[in-house]
């Protein structure tokens, strides 16, 4: 028997390290998974990370149809009411609230502004940017302090997977500073800069009006602090007044997420809707509408079953057994909210592709007359007025209502409160302190409705 001689055997062994050392892509492409990819398109992230963060705080969650809607009493709970009586306003209810949106749009718009930024590109980054600071507004507003100047660290060098919780107080400092930063970055935008173009569902990559809904999130924020640092909010309200490209002017302006409806991307409250019979309108928003002969009724609420021509609210709180008496009594949310063909009836039918309202001009008028009432940032207390009815037409504009409806000529609109009430607003809890987290009805509902700290 022949055995190879121990040349042929070392020749060939080289000969194998050599084509083996002169690909050493393959070997290391062995490990790697092609669904797993470690960087994506800049525009896919932010769309999926818009909608993560729209369906979060304007969605069917503890932050909007399923919590502050009851705060805020906009609605009321006829079946299973827990929501209703506050009973899951509690950590084993939230936290996965608290956890996801860290892990999920917070993070990826970090992503999208890393990108952007290292590109040179603010029509990339300045989008994410603003969501982001949209997105931790909410999160400080309910839980106070929170981990903001280490968080998103963990796949970072130095980085942290427990990251410190920042004081509230320190918070608000950056989130002025990165408005600011979007807000001046337009100025120096490049003509080479893409923009995020159809990838955007807010603006559909229209950089000047990301810009002024920098400037209109600048102001609201502002005025959060206006009780614990008036100094600063002034100042603040005043840089986003004059900062370059101003604040929302009118409804063309306002920030809402397109949803396409196609059964994979629906607006929250239509997907809730098709399945559940929960939710009425609360006696609390009703009565003042009513009394006010308010056009938005029948666009807000729809006729209760038992009388097709009455408009009703509900209490909140009630136990199951007393809620479910005015099942047929009280108003449904407005048809526009409802997909058409539900697990109990036919109701709307173009809930799905119903816009969600990240911010609107109605906010930013009100916002500026409370701010001219207390002569913060170079506003007079003799524009109030102004401001505050240029709010109430916005909010009749955008719910397609025309000021004297025919149904309801007698419409009356709330006067501008007289000062002794103004001054008693001063000193309501809505901004006491750092952690108040009160709520307070917002001017008209954000999907129908939503809940925040009083602007």
């Amino acid at each position: 028997m022949k055995h190879p001689s121990k040349t042929l055997v070392v020749a060939g062994f080289a000969l194998l390290v050599g084509a083996t050392a002169c690909n050493n892509e393959n070997i290391t492409n062995v490990n790697r998974n092609p669904n797993a990819p470690t960087s994506a398109p800049a525009g896919a992230v932010f769309t999926q990370a818009a909608a993560n963060a729209v369906g979060r705080y304007l969605g069917t969650g503890v932050l909007d149809l399923r919590g502050t809607e009851w705060t805020s009493q906009q609605l009321s709970e006829v079946q299973y009411p827990d929501e209703d009586r506050y009973a899951r306003l509690q950590a084993s209810s939230t936290t996965g609230t608290f956890n996801a949106a860290y892990t999920a749009e917070l993070e990826n718009l970090k992503k999208v502004v890393a990108q952007g930024q290292s590109a040179g590109q603010p029509g990339v980054w300045g989008p994410a940017a603003v969501m982001q600071t949209w997105a931790f507004g909410y999160m400080t507003d309910v839980w106070g302090d929170i981990p903001f100047t280490a968080a998103l660290t963990g796949d970072s060098v130095g980085g942290s997977l427990t990251p410190a919780y920042d004081a509230q107080k320190d918070i608000y400092p950056s989130v002025f500073k990165t408005l600011s930063a979007v807000s001046s970055a337009r100025a120096r935008d490049p003509s080479t800069d893409p923009g995020l173009g159809s990838a955007d569902p807010i603006y559909g990559g229209s950089i000047s009006s990301w810009e002024k809904f920098a400037n209109s999130l600048h102001l609201r924020d502002a005025m959060r602090i206006v009780n614990v640092d008036p100094a600063t909010a002034s100042a603040e309200i005043k840089a986003a007044l004059s900062a370059p490209g101003g604040v929302f002017a009118s409804n063309a302006d306002n920030a809402t997420f397109a949803w396409p409806g196609d059964g994979v991307f629906n607006n929250p409250w239509a997907n809730n809707f098709s399945t559940r019979d929960d939710h009425r309108m609360s006696q609390t928003l009703m009565n003042i509408m009513l009394g006010l002969n308010d056009p938005r009724i029948p666009i807000y609420a729809q006729p209760t079953v038992a009388d097709p021509t009455k408009y009703a609210g509900m209490p909140n709180g009630l136990d199951a057994s007393t809620a479910g008496t005015y099942f047929n009594t009280a108003s449904r949310p407005g048809a526009i909210f409802y997909p058409g063909a539900t697990a109990y009836g036919f109701y709307g039918g173009a809930g799905k592709t119903y816009p969600s309202n990240i911010m609107t001009y109605a906010e930013v008028a009100f916002t500026q007359a409370e701010a001219a009432e207390r002569g913060l940032g170079g506003l007079t207390a003799s524009q109030a007025p102004g401001f505050y009815n240029a709010g109430i037409t916005a909010s009749m504009n955008q719910w397609a209502s025309p000021i004297r409806s025919p149904s309801r000529p007698t419409w009356r609109s709330p006067p501008w409160p007289t000062r002794a009430a103004r001054l008693a607003s001063r000193r309501s809890p809505r901004r006491s302190g750092w952690r108040s987290t009160a709520m307070v009805p917002t001017p008209g509902p954000s999907g129908a409705g939503r809940a925040c700290r009083a602007p």
